[in-house]
């Protein structure tokens, strides 16, 4: 396990990066890999839904709204930016538990 690399932002927010897998057998939030959080999704990756589920369990994990919770890149990828606004690296560290 390596450490989540967290930039912060201007807007007062943190940006990292997230690598899923979709269609797995539930939703879940794992370690970190390669500086990248792992994140299990039960959601298909068509249409958008794998992307709503991700914004959904790290909008409820973070205890952010789902609007906080922005993808930047990566939308067809398994290699995802996500962009949190409202919250410090040291807070998503201790939300998260990494």
């Amino acid at each position: 396990m390596s450490e989540l690399v967290v930039t912060a932002t201007a807007d007062g927010g943190v940006r990292f990066r997230v690598r899923v897998s979709p269609q797995s057998q539930r939703t879940a939030i794992g370690d970190v890999h390669g500086g990248a959080l792992k994140v299990a999704l039960r959601a298909a990756p068509e249409k958008g839904k794998a992307n709503a589920e991700l914004i959904k369990v790290l909008a409820k994990s973070l205890g952010t709204s789902k609007s906080d919770v922005r993808l930047t890149s990566g939308l067809s990828s398994r290699l995802k930016t996500v962009h949190v606004l409202g919250i410090s690296t040291a807070e998503l560290h201790k939300r998260l538990g990494h």
